[in-house]
């Protein structure tokens, strides 16, 4: 008997050295098949078409158009709006991440979920909000801040606050109290704990949150389209007019190269400073503390960030309910017709409630395409490396896939329309194109979701049901799935959140007979009418209370790797 079990635990070792790197290759292959046939190739068929000219290169076109002033002047605008939303994120996201995460405070769970949800809301969502509460009728027009700079970077930290809160804020929740009570016992200050100690110990959270949050800032794209006007242009609204409007491929493919080199570097960066290893994994998280004199300062930002997220879904809320001189339901009623202009033509081909639909219907295919996916690349990212070269090729994959994170929307789906028009890859007229761009859009967060659990799972573990015979999909299946199903869930509510919400790539490849929610929200902005406005605005209330409630029952799951980027 002990010969038959010694025989099998041979065995199981021996299927286990063999079969997992077999596996891990597997495993790989089919992502970067995806990566490769859905982002890389539209990308690169979007920037040949600007680097080749009657088929030879042409890179000193490409230079020219990088000489151009009015690209220094956007690439200036993208640069110094994303610094300061990034600033201004922080400043307000740190002190909430703090008074949330480590004060024991009334309704501190609701709270959280609150300002969890700008972050899923749609980008032209964002944008409608802010003009209705800026605009010289809105509430707050006597600034005059309506179009310009300031109200730009209000909505991009409006829009991002929620990066920092959760990141950090989880981090936060977990560090060990002792290394900071020891330092105040020794007479520091408590700027000098905060300094010396704290902020060391985040140092892995903060340069993800920093650069996460610059990305989403440089990259705004409905954000930027609807507050900026045609006076102020980033890189990604740029882009958009290049290929859309203008037709000038060779400034979009330049501006685009300069955009992706931008976010490989950044990458790189982050990548490296934050290879500390994360206190908040090695012990059982202390419990808050009742708020002291000393954490006024926190509170008081706190309540800053809670009037900047407030206010502006408030006003979109009011004004959805007015039309002309009256309140009521007239904008709602009428999200079941086409909208009309004053020449009495339809501005829509469907009634907004069948975007809707068409939104909802997306979302599902979008979330179940980047969850299959990016399960797949947490899984080859996280199992643990034999030897520095094994290591280095999956902290490289970990990279290529978070490359759909900084790179324009508009990009890929204006290469989309160029690469996937001709056999064997005919999608152009496919119901699946709009999905498939909408899961690369969300695959960057699918995988920072469910990686840094899957790499919590002791690797001995999986060694141990291997030697007992299991085959790699049962080890998976006892060992991974009961620690990995909640992350799995909220993986599945942020893709679904962020797919429902989804423009810059969309806004390419929608048809007009089956457009999404956003595409609706903006062509009824872009037509004059007391009513068309409203509707774009009842519609804006409806995408945000949906994407609402699917990042409230995500934070009722309590995921703490939900924070991480």
């Amino acid at each position: 008997m002990r010969d038959m079990v010694s025989t099998s635990s041979t065995s199981g070792r021996r299927w286990s050295s063999l079969s997992r790197p077999l596996t891990l290759v597997g495993l790989a292959l089919g992502p970067l098949a995806v990566l490769g046939v859905f982002f890389v190739l539209p990308v690169s068929a979007m920037l040949a078409r600007g680097f080749v000219v009657d088929g030879s290169l042409d890179v000193g076109g490409v230079l020219d158009v990088l000489a151009r002033p009015r690209v220094h002047r956007v690439l200036w605008f993208t640069l110094w709006s994303a610094a300061a939303g990034t600033v201004m994120s922080l400043a307000l996201g740190l002190p909430a991440a703090y008074a949330l995460y480590r004060l024991d405070l009334p309704l501190r769970r609701p709270l959280r979920a609150l300002l969890l949800v700008p972050f899923a809301l749609p980008t032209v969502v964002v944008g409608v909000a802010f003009r209705r509460l800026l605009a010289d009728s809105g509430p707050l027009g006597f600034l005059g801040l309506d179009g310009s700079a300031i109200a730009i970077v209000l909505g991009l930290t409006f829009f991002n606050a929620a990066v920092v809160i959760r990141a950090v804020g989880t981090a936060w929740e977990g560090l060990d109290p002792r290394p900071a009570e020891a330092a105040a016992a020794l007479g520091a200050s408590p700027w000098q704990v905060l300094r010396t100690v704290t902020l060391p110990a985040l140092k892995p959270a903060l340069v993800s949150a920093t650069s996460v949050v610059f990305l989403f800032c440089a990259t705004s794209f409905g954000v930027v389209l609807t507050l900026g006007g045609l006076r102020y242009s980033s890189v990604e609204t740029e882009i958009y007019l290049l290929t859309n409007n203008l037709l000038d491929l060779r400034a979009a493919a330049a501006l685009s190269v300069l955009q992706i080199l931008v976010v490989v570097v950044l990458l790189v960066v982050a990548q490296r400073l934050r290879a500390t290893p994360d206190p908040t994994q090695e012990r059982t998280p202390p419990r808050p503390r009742r708020a002291r004199r000393g954490d006024v300062a926190a509170l008081v930002a706190t309540g800053l960030l809670l009037v900047l997220v407030l206010a502006p879904m408030t006003s979109l809320l009011l004004g959805s309910l007015r039309v002309g001189d009256g309140w009521g339901l007239a904008a709602y009623r009428a999200l079941a017709t086409t909208g009309a202009s004053p020449g009495g033509a339809e501005v829509l081909a469907v009634p907004v409630t069948d975007a809707l639909l068409t939104s909802l219907r997306t979302a599902v295919d979008a979330t179940w395409m980047s969850l299959l996916v990016g399960l797949l690349v947490a899984v080859v990212v996280t199992r643990h490396s034999r030897g520095r070269v094994e290591r280095r090729v999956r902290s490289g994959l970990d990279a290529v896939f978070m490359l759909p994170l900084g790179v324009s929307a508009v990009t890929v789906g204006f290469g989309f329309l160029i690469a996937l028009d001709e056999p064997p890859l005919a999608l152009r007229d496919s119901p699946l194109l709009v999905p498939i761009a909408q899961a690369l859009v969300a695959l960057p967060l699918v995988v920072r979701t469910i990686a840094p659990v899957l790499g919590g799972v002791d690797d001995r573990q999986r060694q141990a049901a291997a030697s007992l015979g299991a085959s790699p999909l049962r080890a998976v299946l006892t060992v991974d799935l009961p620690v990995v199903w909640k992350p799995l869930l909220a993986a599945a509510g942020f893709a679904f959140a962020v797919s429902l919400g989804e423009f810059g790539a969309t806004s390419f490849l929608a048809r007009d007979d089956h457009p999404t929610l956003p595409v609706v929200i903006y062509r009824l902005l872009g037509h004059p009418g007391e009513l068309n406005y409203a509707m774009a605005l009842a519609a804006s209330v409806v995408l945000a209370a949906t994407t609402a409630v699917v990042v409230l029952a995500v934070e009722r799951l309590r995921v703490p790797s939900a924070g991480a980027f």
